[in-house]
């Protein structure tokens, strides 16, 4: 199966020592338009240094949640929306043209476009939980993505990738920040779209984005690596969808 090389687009970066915990009040507060979390009122900044402000008072509030529920240690790892609103400022805010070109260059390797032609109860499951995906995002989009079975990659259509990229284009920077992320999670652009459309809940976009690794564990059993790496997957599209949860009105 083609994968797409996300190495570019990764979220989770190598771990790094915790911080202890310093602080003991933790308080969202109004600035100006936007709102942002006071650590015993000092504001929290992104990790370039830039306040980390937004506009939905929600999300701020789910951030300062996430403050408040460390213990001795700040972990990042527990702080999805931390860490999302911090790339959201960051990278995608600043380096938007950027990010897309990246972006669309993986619409030849889609995961959903790369089907088994054997055996026959795989090939089954993928076109059932696959196919609708990529029906959904040609009638949203127009981008009608061809399907091959095998392994060797095909170029999409330019009139599909261009659609595609219109479609990434028109997201807005939180949209955009959730849309990458998944798609880094994922390698697919069309489930990262059905995502960030809240056509797919994160347990669905698991499903479908691990089909054929959860394929090969009924059929061989599973192993202590991969087992924490689908449950790395799992844990950043639960915080995507909670950040989407928070952000996303459609």
């Amino acid at each position: 199966m083609t994968q797409v090389d996300t190495s570019k687009l990764a979220v989770r970066e190598p771990p790094r020592p915790k911080p202890k915990r310093v602080y003991k009040m933790v308080n969202v507060a109004a600035y100006g338009e936007a709102w942002r979390v006071l650590l015993d009122g000092k504001a929290v900044s992104t990790p370039m240094r830039k306040p980390l402000v937004t506009p939905i008072k929600p999300l701020a509030e789910g951030i300062g949640a996430e403050w408040d529920a460390q213990k001795v240690h700040v972990d990042p790892e527990t702080m999805p929306l931390t860490r999302l609103l911090s790339t959201a400022i960051d990278k995608i805010a600043p380096e938007r043209s950027m990010m897309i070109a990246e972006l669309i260059k993986y619409a030849d390797t889609d995961l959903l476009c790369y089907r088994a032609s054997h055996p026959a109860d795989l090939k089954l499951r993928q076109d059932e939980l696959w196919q609708p995906v990529l029906d959904w995002l040609a009638a949203k989009t127009g981008a009608s993505l061809e399907v091959v079975r095998g392994i060797i990659p095909t170029e999409q259509a330019s009139e599909s990738v261009a659609a595609l990229e219109r479609a990434i284009a028109s997201l807005n920077d939180l949209e955009l920040t959730a849309f990458q992320a998944s798609a880094a999670s994922t390698s697919s652009l069309a489930l990262s779209l059905a995502f960030v459309h809240r056509r797919l809940s994160a347990a669905e976009v698991f499903a479908a984005a691990q089909l054929d690794e959860t394929y090969q564990i009924e059929k061989w059993g599973d192993d202590e690596l991969a087992a924490q790496r689908r449950d790395n997957i799992a844990a950043d599209l639960n915080g995507i969808g909670q950040f989407l949860d928070l952000t996303v009105q459609r």
